[in-house]
């Protein structure tokens, strides 16, 4: 299927409104800071690769008007607008690896003047888009090594072409399985409560051509039980230097299943997508959401109690001894997890 999720076009930000889907294909097209940030916060943009895109043309929506006389004034708008964007999505790691891509850039180049600046910005936010497109690829060439024939694959969540620019993490390895002939199947866990799997990943695996069955979240253990799984992959927000990973709250119920099971769970994302800074999972930051996401069905119509307390963590953590390996767009990396993220991640660590 041949879409762009995310893309700079008429001097405005323009992507696919995921909260219309799959009822409807829309674009939306955006040219105001206050307006992004509600996009990123209301899911209209998501997934972790595409949020980096976004935050980065967020900081050239935040400058591209801006008057100043100096780079030290130019320097506080720039700041003002990132800390903006931060303050939409803590968990996504790629979101603020977006932003300090189009901060560094002005940082590296603050001789140059005003105008310069901020064709600069944007150049690298669309630097962001084309490298997300080839290194989708790349990391669904090494995961489909891990992908036999007829394979029955369960995802959470949506890892794809939605969640990129136009090709996918976890479900671009189930792409590119399937341009390699592999006859595949996929189990898409609906992502209870704002159904991502269901409304995204089924929609974008169907007008892929891929056979794929929606379920309801707790049905996974029984399926693995009757043996109709043979892995399970997931997508990623923020993977720790150790391994640990923030995804999609139910990722790392699914872990558990995997291993009791003895299931190959395997966590797909991009190396934009670690966080060296952080050495664990428990120094994850956890969004917590809306709790009429919860009390509500889509916000239409009530499934709890008025009044009734809500608990909503958008992420949970699935510690890395659960992981059987992390696909990557530098290679398929295998425990230890910290000797061989260093390893393998180790030219992308020191250029941060």
């Amino acid at each position: 299927m041949k879409i762009t999720t995310i893309e700079w076009k008429n001097n405005k930000i323009k992507f696919i409104d995921q909260t219309k889907l799959p009822q409807k294909l829309e674009y939306i097209y955006i040219d105001k800071l206050n307006d992004l940030w509600q996009a990123i916060k209301m899911l209209k943009v998501r997934g972790a690769p595409a949020l980096g895109a976004a935050a980065a043309l967020g900081v050239y929506l935040g400058i591209k008007d801006v008057k100043a006389k100096d780079f030290n004034a130019f320097s506080r708008a720039l700041d003002k607008a990132a800390r903006y964007i931060a303050g939409s999505r803590p968990t996504a790691r790629n979101l603020f690896w977006g932003l300090e891509r189009a901060c560094r850039v002005a940082q590296k180049n603050k001789d140059k003047s005003l105008l310069t600046l901020k064709k600069l910005i944007l150049k690298e936010a669309r630097k962001i888009i084309a490298e997300d497109r080839l290194n989708c690829r790349r990391l669904a060439g090494y995961g489909s090594k891990l992908i036999r024939d007829k394979d029955t694959i369960l995802t959470i969540c949506n890892a794809g072409i939605l969640a990129t620019i136009d090709y996918g993490t976890a479900l671009g390895v189930i792409y590119r399985a399937k341009e390699e002939g592999k006859g595949i199947k996929v189990f898409a866990c609906e992502t209870r409560p704002l159904l991502q799997g269901s409304r995204l990943s089924a929609w974008e695996l169907k007008k892929s051509g891929i056979d794929v069955t929606v379920i309801c979240d707790n049905m996974a253990a029984s399926l693995m039980q009757q043996g109709k799984i043979n892995k399970v992959i997931a997508g990623a927000d923020r993977i720790a230097a150790n391994g640990d990973t923030a995804n999609k709250i139910g990722t790392y119920s699914l872990a558990v299943l995997s291993k009791y099971h003895n299931i190959p769970f395997y966590i797909a994302a991009p190396a934009s997508t670690f966080d060296f800074n952080v050495q664990s999972g428990k120094d994850i930051p956890i969004e917590e959401r809306n709790s009429r996401e919860v009390s509500e069905l889509l916000f239409r119509k009530r499934v709890a109690p008025a009044g009734v307390k809500v608990f909503n963590p958008a992420f949970d953590v699935t510690p890395h001894n659960l992981i059987s390996a992390i696909i990557t767009d530098k290679g398929v990396i295998l425990q230890p997890y910290r000797e061989n993220i260093k390893r393998t991640l180790g030219q992308v660590l020191r250029k941060r």
